[in-house]
């Protein structure tokens, strides 16, 4: 940040609708915000409290729910506060720099953890017989402390880049929350070398776990096919697709944003929706709620809840 910076306050004009719509899309993105976070707290109350759940595929999901909490909640009210303020939602700059830190932060974590997810999938159904000395509880942890600390190095570069411009001009960004591409569109100087740098950096960032991901999957489609049993195939099967899935909703709609040459305003908060506010929901579902081992989870705590309560 710089001490020429004049603007102390931004205006978020939201989501591009029309005034009618404003009551309609508060409740949508209300009630999908509410199951954001509902879905995502339960699950991390039924892995932590069943034993059973204790295994490094259900560890990392407790990371991605968690994430998804949190990129939901960094996003969601500001844009329910832009759907009822006609003039647009006030953020401070210190606010703003804050939400850019933490969206960037949370969602380079979350495409790290993809990969992770993706690599740990290829050890379960490559190697079923060793999987369990390869991803041990240590290996594990230092696998998702490297992508926590790897998503706050990544979210600083971009937020240092673009908050180290002057902005003394205009002040309204064309977004529901602070994001890189509107903000450097009001910056008094040139950000030619900064959007080059920032879009080499998220590029090698997307691109490189997305290729990552591919080389597991096709490793994973490879054993898959060695499986005899048509049972065991499907069951392989379903657990990629469910990853694959969520992956394509996350990566499709960051890399039309942050890798396209241009900018729509209007175009890209629309699509920002998909990965800040339905990729978030869907996780809990894709992953987990469609999961037996979870249902049998979600059943039993069921039951201990109606136990003490009787």
């Amino acid at each position: 940040m710089t001490n020429m910076s004049l603007v102390t306050t931004f205006i978020l004009t939201g989501l591009p609708h029309a005034p009618e719509l404003d009551t309609f899309l508060f409740g949508i993105f209300l009630v999908i915000y509410v199951l954001t976070v509902v879905g995502n707290l339960l699950i991390l109350l039924v892995i932590t409290v069943d034993p059973h759940l204790h295994t490094p595929m259900y560890y990392f999901l407790t990371n991605l729910s968690f994430i998804d909490m949190w990129f939901s909640t960094v996003t969601v009210p500001k844009m329910l506060m832009t759907l009822v303020s006609p003039e647009g939602s006030p953020v401070s700059f210190p606010g703003c720099v804050a939400q850019l830190y933490s969206f960037h932060f949370l969602g380079s974590t979350e495409c790290f953890l993809y990969t992770v997810m993706s690599y740990d999938r290829f050890l379960a159904i490559s190697y079923p017989l060793r999987y369990a000395s390869m991803m041990s509880g240590r290996t594990c942890a230092i696998l998702a402390t490297t992508t926590w600390l790897s998503g706050s190095l990544h979210s600083a570069v971009q937020t240092t880049l673009t908050f180290r411009l002057p902005f003394c001009g205009p002040n309204q960004i064309q977004h529901y929350f602070c994001d890189a591409p509107p903000i450097l569109k009001l910056a008094c100087a040139d950000t030619s070398t900064v959007e080059m740098v920032i879009f080499v950096n998220i590029g090698v960032v997307a691109s490189g776990c997305f290729l990552l991901i591919v080389l597991s999957y096709v490793s994973i489609v490879h054993s898959i096919l060695k499986i005899r049993t048509s049972e065991g195939r499907w069951r392989a099967f379903q657990t990629c697709a469910s990853h694959c899935t969520v992956v394509l909703c996350f990566f499709v709609p960051c890399v039309f944003i942050y890798l396209r040459p241009g900018s729509k305003e209007a175009m890209d908060s629309i699509v920002a929706v998909f990965y800040t506010v339905m990729t978030p929901l869907l996780n809990p579902v894709v992953y987990t709620l469609r999961n037996k081992d979870v249902k049998k989870a979600l059943l039993k705590l069921k039951d201990k809840i109606v136990y003490l309560q009787s």
